[in-house]
């Protein structure tokens, strides 16, 4: 059994506006040092081993289902983990 993590932000040319709202409550709450925010979304699968190499098929389902690539990036790490 595989874990995977998927990270996704939103590309750096990309306005993060959920980012800016918690800055400013963060500013709010006298957090005055915090300079920049930016929101993403972290993602977890278990797979199983199959046939198929694990990159392509992570790589496939982020780019079919899981990010918007016309505006995120995303990157993920990969570990074995004992079935449940």
């Amino acid at each position: 059994m595989l874990k995977v993590k998927v990270y996704v932000t939103l590309r750096e040319s990309v306005i993060d506006p959920q980012g800016t709202a918690v800055k400013q409550s963060l500013h709010s709450m006298s957090y005055h040092n915090v300079e920049t925010v930016r929101v993403g979304k972290y993602i977890e699968l278990e797979l199983q081993k199959t046939e198929k190499p694990i990159d392509e098929a992570i790589k496939e389902m982020c780019e079919r289902l899981l990010v918007n690539t016309v505006i995120e990036d995303y990157r993920y790490e990969v570990e074995e983990c004992e079935a449940q």
